[in-house]
This record gives structure tokens, C-alpha cells and sequence, in this order.
């Protein structure tokens, strides 16, 4: 198995984990124009509105790349002051009549839209949607090749997610502390610029300019995990310019940085119990028979042993500590599929060889064997900060909630409450803040939630599809990250028919 691979065909929402986690130059003829708007564009905005992407073929067979341009500021849009936002396309391979184009997202916040266009959508979304729509995606403002969010070079990140993310004593939370401001204003240092402009809501502005220059009167979407966010989003500020919207692994807007982050604790904690009890099934179960709190008592007690003394991994400067262990137990957990190298990852760490866990966790975190790192946890960071206001004040404010994320994971509660620290320090004051999204007026739109999702609590998606006045739930029972695609024949029937013929599945709809 390619672990750099693991994780990026599906969404992965890293919210508010701060340690822990998840562009195409112009060129060639003019062929996409803006159409007539649904509603009145504001004049500043026209320029942008009218402007035409010029295709290029950009490496990977059957895709084109462009770049479009936005305003730095949607304040301002006259300053001057732009970003390139990097497009890709794969147009509709027939037969059947063209229903415009299909704009994908993985999710992140901080995953290459481009990315996953190429390694995934383009290629592996069902046949019948491929025939009848582009596929189209980009990298959201701050990501990969949409002037990106820089806060450490390669060895400094390296460090970074080397810090003990369970301080034992005073020294260890200065230390972890220390870490996070280091991070922060790394990112102020390299990135002052953008920071400020890279929230949800300026990504989903240059969604809907997208669709314009695209030439598509409304917006068509499938968006996953964070995806979500950004799609709830869009059709919040755009209701009239909804066409068929696809969210699936939903995330909940009305919920504080806090909340996002314990209850995303205990999806994990969910996700772990039905890997224990499917390892406890199989032969080479690492942790051994017995129920999930045995099996979590065990690996808790692997964790304390790196954390005392790391594991050799292969790589002398990276050894196996407790925090790279746990990252690499929580980037298996995003998909079922992965359980089996999981298994025999642990287990060799657990003999003394933490080459697996490491191999998983630079997945999780996007770093490529030459030590350089994809922009993900730095755009992460970016994008989540600036959406709402930071869970804690300080270190004593994680003491007092420590009780609760551990009551809600025994074996991962204090390191991910730790991990939501990261926002407390950053440069840039949030702009945003947790409410619920009506888009009221919107054509319908189906939210998709999986009953065991680690990352996207399957609460979430049922409150976002309250929320929404035109939303429709439809529920996977099953475990894994986001659920269309995944092997559901139920789940893809659903969402493809909503795709291809406009009508959401019927209300209460599970598979």
C-alpha cells in the first residue's frame, strides 16, 4: 500500500487539531465567458466577473489547467491587489446531453481541489456523471498552487510534529507552547499578505465567480468533509445560484471551535472501538482479544512507551515518539480499508520498527519521501483560525476541559484537546463566527452523513441538514470518512440519480 496515497481519495477535516491534521499558469485559446447572473453582480466585481480562463494542458492526461484571478480583499476589489486561483477541468467524455460543469472538493480545509481532481474525481467518480459533466476543481485561496499559505520550511516542520502533544510537566507545555507560537509566526513572517483573505467565506466568493466564468447559470457540487463547510457556504451567500449540491461527511457550522473539536474527538473514539473490534477477530490483532477498553488500554500503554523512549523509524531524525505514533493510529482510522496496514504497522512498532506508523502519519500530514511538505496543515491553520475564534485562552483553559475530551476518548482525548491550542496564538483575528446556514431559497440539496464517520460525526450532518431550509439527509450506516464513492451501491444510486436527474433522495433515506 502507498501510504502517501492513503488519504487523499477522500475529504479529510482536520478542524480545529492543530498538530494533528489532513498552480496551473495561463495559457492557450479563450474558450469559457461569463454568462448572464442570476442576481445583480456588484460592479467592483464585474471585471472579475467577465473575465475569460485561458486552458493549457497542464501534465496529466486528459486535464486542462487555467488560472483564474480574484480580489485579495472582496472589500476592495478595485485595490488592485489579486490572487491566482488554479483551476483544473476534465470535460465531459459523453455520451449523453452536457449538464455543465461538476465543481468537486476534497476538504481539509488545506486539500488540493487539483489534487484530488487528478488522482480521483476526474477519473474515478461514476462513469454516467463523468459523461455528462466537466469535471472542475481548484485549490482554494492559501492552498498548493492558489498563492499558498507558508508558515516552516521542511526540517522545521519536521519538528513541529515531533512536539509532545500530552505535556507530562510544566517544561513538556512550555515546550508545546512554544511550538505553536513558532508556527504562527512563521506564518505571519512568510505569509502576511493572504492571511487575512483566506476564510471559507472569500473561498466560497470565488466559487461563485468560478461558475461564472465557467459559463454555468448555477452552481452544481459535490463537496466532502470540510467540502461541506465550504458548499453550506456558498449556498448561503448564493441561494439563487444552487443547481444539485452534494454534501457529504458534513460538518456542523453552528458549532463552536470547542464543541467541533470534542465532538470530533469522540468520532474517533467511535471509529477506534469498531477497528478493535475488528481486529479482535483477526489473527495478527496487535492489541490483542478483549473489548475496546482493554484493546485502548494497550495502546495507550504503547503510546506512554514511546513517548519515554521513541522507536527507531529509519530515520534518525525522526524516531517514532508518542505524537507521530498517534497521528499515524488516527490517519488508518479515517477509512476502513486502511485496518489491515494498521494492524501490521502497530504491531511492528510494538516490536521496535515504527517505519509503518511514520509512513502513515507523513501521509496524514502530506510529506513526500524528500522531506518537503505539501501546504496542508499550514493552510489548515490559516483557514480555520480565521473562520471562528479560538477554542482556548491558554493552557489552563485545556486543563479545565481536559475531563471532557478524555471522557469522550480515553486513548485520544488529551492529545487532541491539547492539539486545539494552536489557534489561541494566531496573528490574524478570526472574522468569523459558529451560526447556523439557512440558504433559504435554495434548490435542494442533499447532505450525506455516515453513522461511524471518525472525522464528521454523523450528528453533524443530521443538524446541517436541519439547518439548511432545503436539506435532505441521507445516512450511511457504516464506518469510514464521507460515504459516496466508498463502495455503497445504495449511497452512489442516490446521489448519482440527484446528479443526472435533479431529484434528492427521499426524506429519512438510508443504505
Amino acid at each position: 500500500m502507498d501510504t502517501r496515497r492513503l488519504l487523499r481519495t477522500t475529504g479529510t477535516v482536520i478542524a480545529a487539531a492543530g498538530l494533528l491534521l489532513s498552480g496551473c499558469t495561463s495559457g492557450g485559446p479563450d474558450v469559457a465567458s461569463a454568462s448572464a447572473e442570476p442576481s445583480p453582480v456588484p460592479a467592483g466585481l464585474r471585471p472579475y466577473y467577465g473575465q475569460k480562463l485561458n486552458w493549457r494542458d497542464c501534465g496529466v492526461e486528459g486535464f486542462q489547467c487555467a488560472t483564474m484571478k480574484a480580489p485579495l480583499d472582496y472589500a476592495k476589489p478595485g485595490s488592485g491587489q489579486d490572487v491566482d486561483i488554479a483551476v483544473a477541468r476534465r470535460t465531459a467524455t459523453g455520451p449523453g446531453k452536457k449538464l455543465g460543469s461538476l465543481l468537486v472538493n476534497p476538504g481539509g480545509p488545506g486539500g488540493s481541489g487539483i489534487g484530488y481532481l487528478q488522482a480521483y474525481a476526474g477519473i474515478g467518480y461514476p462513469a454516467p456523471v463523468r459523461a455528462r459533466y466537466d469535471m472542475v476543481s481548484f485549490d482554494p485561496r492559501g492552498v498548493s498552487r492558489s498563492s499558498p499559505v507558508e508558515c516552516l520550511n521542511g526540517p522545521a516542520m519536521d519538528r513541529f510534529t515531533q512536539v509532545d502533544q500530552t505535556p507530562d510537566d510544566q517544561a513538556e507545555r512550555a515546550r508545546l507552547v512554544a511550538a505553536f507560537k513558532e508556527f504562527a509566526a512563521g506564518c505571519e513572517q512568510r505569509s502576511a499578505r493572504v492571511l487575512p483573505h483566506v476564510s471559507t467565506a472569500d473561498a466560497a466568493r470565488d466559487m461563485d465567480m468560478l461558475r461564472a466564468v465557467l459559463g454555468d447559470e448555477k452552481l452544481n457540487y459535490v463537496g466532502a468533509s470540510y467540502g461541506t463547510f465550504l458548499g453550506a457556504t456558498y449556498a448561503d451567500l448564493f441561494p439563487d445560484r444552487v443547481g444539485r449540491l452534494v454534501l457529504d461527511g458534513a460538518m456542523d457550522p453552528s458549532r463552536p471551535a470547542l464543541d467541533l473539536s470534542r465532538d470530533q474527538t469522540a468520532g474517533f473514539e467511535t471509529a477506534f472501538r469498531s477497528f478493535t473490534k475488528d481486529c479482535a477477530q483477526q489473527a495478527d490483532c496487535p492489541l490483542g482479544k478483549g473489548g475496546p477498553e482493554e484493546q485502548g488500554r494497550r495502546l495507550k500503554d504503547f503510546f506512554r512507551k514511546v513517548d519515554a523512549q521513541p522507536a527507531p523509524s529509519g530515520d534518525p531524525a525522526r524516531p517514532l515518539g508518542e505524537s507521530l505514533a498517534t497521528t499515524g493510529v488516527i490517519a488508518a482510522l479515517y477509512d476502513e480499508s486502511a485496518w489491515p496496514h494498521l494492524r501490521e504497522a502497530l504491531t511492528e512498532a510494538m516490536n521496535g520498527d515504527g517505519a509503518g506508523l511514520l509512513a502513515l502519519a507523513d501521509s496524514y500530514y502530506e510529506r513526500e519521501p524528500d522531506g518537503k511538505y505539501a501546504n496542508l496543515m499550514s493552510a489548515n491553520a490559516a483557514v480555520n483560525c480565521l473562520d471562528q475564534p479560538a477554542a482556548f485562552s491558554g493552557p489552563e483553559a485545556v486543563d479545565a476541559a481536559l475531563p471532557s475530551f478524555e471522557k469522550a476518548s480515553p486513548v485520544f482525548g488529551d492529545g487532541l484537546a491539547w492539539a486545539t491550542l494552536n489557534c489561541t496564538y494566531w496573528p490574524v483575528k478570526a472574522t468569523g463566527t459558529p451560526k447556523p446556514l439557512t440558504a433559504r431559497g435554495a434548490a435542494p440539496i442533499v447532505v450525506v452523513g455516515t453513522t461511524r464517520d471518525p472525522a464528521t460525526p454523523y450528528k453533524w450532518a443530521q443538524s446541517l441538514a436541519d439547518q439548511l431550509d432545503s436539506g435532505t439527509l441521507l445516512t450511511y450506516d457504516g464506518d469510514g470518512h464521507t460515504a459516496y464513492g466508498r463502495g455503497s451501491d445504495c449511497i452512489d444510486t442516490a446521489i448519482n440519480h440527484y446528479l443526472l436527474e435533479g431529484s434528492p433522495p427521499a426524506p429519512g433515506k438510508r443504505c
